[in-house]
């Protein structure tokens, strides 16, 4: 068997689709005839780093890239397996070569692997920020309305733009902490929640972790409670995400605990309160706590009565009435209920949201339940609104991408069906 042929067996189609980019490199290593120290001489590692990279890939974009060119991974395919493939179809045949096995199912399916279309080079670009931040090019008093300016970009779910400046932010921010200041430690924790929110959003768990723990590292610096509440709440979305409820459970209980005791006094401390509410009910409603999860919402839905139903711009939480309703929305959907998630949601409209990422989340949100509920049209309905208010809602996230790939596959004859496919980048049939 050639190596082309290797990465279209059926071994290697469900670890693309499983994002196993580790197992890959060891089957094209163990295909070559290679042992591991074999493959560690020709990328500059040992055998030992070859062994975990194989079990459990890395966060070294580099290293993989550069296993991946050795063992004869096509860079399409290595893409598609890490999440950041582009929006068309994924082949692995030499051009104007077609295979029996990739039917259009097959490419629709290596496609829903491929997850977002964040470029490679974004990615690489966090990693470096993160072990080594670039010099600083700009001055402290710069660093602030730049943050205002990226918070900007995600609400407008422009990701590979906030991606691609936040690498400069965080350098300028790390250097402004200089002054040693509890201002500009805050500045700096907030700097990282961002980019730890981004990379939840776009399902790169690792590396949001990383930037989640060091936002919790300076907003503990800067003494400032609604720093450290926006920060653990980020490392807690990791935390579940991980596969570990309980952690995050106990992470966001602590912070909504502090912001508690700051009295709720000032809006921006009872904003906090209702949105850590919001975070530990929904953790709750995830690792299936039914009743801690709707006594916390009902708390929070509760709170949300003394907030603005616009909050204002540039809050460390922007935390509305109409917004606890939609984690309510969440919460029901997370239990199972999606006839309960439908009823609290059937008040909602897109103008009570400020922002598109906002509006465009109501939809998925509502779609979620839909699907669960066996709907696929009002899915399709509520998808397409989505894609219509900001395309990355549904592109970039992988959960929401995986239920729209499998309304497109299971449910061609869906009223919206073509512009759904045209709009997460698969083939037509």
């Amino acid at each position: 068997m050639n190596t082309d042929a290797l990465w279209r067996t059926p071994e290697a189609v469900a670890l693309i689709g499983h994002r196993r980019a580790g197992a890959l490199i060891r089957l094209g290593r163990v295909h070559l005839g290679w042992r591991q120290a074999d493959l560690g001489r020709r990328v500059g590692c040992s055998a030992s780093t070859v062994s975990r990279l194989e079990r459990s890939g890395t966060p070294d974009i580099g290293l993989l890239r550069r296993a991946a060119r050795e063992v004869g991974l096509p860079t399409d395919v290595l893409a598609a397996t890490v999440g950041l493939g582009p929006g068309a179809p994924t082949t692995v045949a030499p051009s104007g070569q077609r295979h029996a096995e990739e039917d259009p199912l097959r490419r629709r399916s290596l496609l829903a692997a491929a997850g977002t279309a964040v470029p490679l080079q974004l990615l690489a670009g966090i990693d470096e920020a993160l072990a080594a931040p670039p010099e600083p090019h700009s001055p402290p008093a710069s660093v602030a309305p730049r943050l205002a300016r990226a918070h900007g970009l995600f609400d407008a779910g422009r990701h590979a733009q906030l991606l691609e400046a936040l690498p400069a932010l965080l350098a300028d921010a790390r250097a402004a902490t200089a002054a040693r200041t509890e201002a500009t430690y805050a500045t700096l924790s907030s700097c990282y929640s961002l980019a730890s929110r981004v990379l939840t959003k776009i399902g790169h768990y690792e590396r949001s972790r990383i930037t989640a723990d060091r936002a919790i590292t300076y907003a503990d610096l800067s003494g400032d409670p609604i720093a450290t509440a926006a920060a653990s709440r980020e490392l807690s979305i990791v935390l579940r995400h991980q596969g570990r409820p309980d952690a995050a459970q106990r992470l966001v209980d602590s912070a909504l605990a502090a912001v508690e005791h700051t009295g709720l006094s000032t809006r921006a401390q009872s904003m906090a309160y209702a949105q850590m509410l919001c975070t530990t009910s929904y953790t709750a409603a995830r690792a299936g706590h039914r009743d801690q999860a709707l006594a916390l919402i009902s708390e929070a839905s509760r709170a949300a009565r003394r907030l603005p139903h616009i909050p204002p711009t540039g809050a460390a939480f922007s935390i509305s009435p109409a917004a606890v309703t939609l984690y309510e929305v969440g919460v029901h959907w997370a239990l199972g209920d999606a006839g309960a998630a439908l009823h609290v949601g059937r008040e909602l409209r897109p103008g009570q949201f400020p922002t598109a990422e906002r509006r465009a989340r109501m939809h998925t949100d509502l779609a979620r339940a839909w699907w669960q509920w066996g709907k696929p049209q009002q899915t399709a309905d509520a998808l397409l609104e989505a894609l219509r208010t900001s395309p990355a809602e549904v592109t970039d996230r992988p959960a929401i991408r995986r239920v729209a790939v499998d309304l497109v596959n299971r449910h061609p004859h869906t009223a919206g069906w073509r512009e759904l496919a045209a709009g997460i980048g698969l083939p037509a049939r």
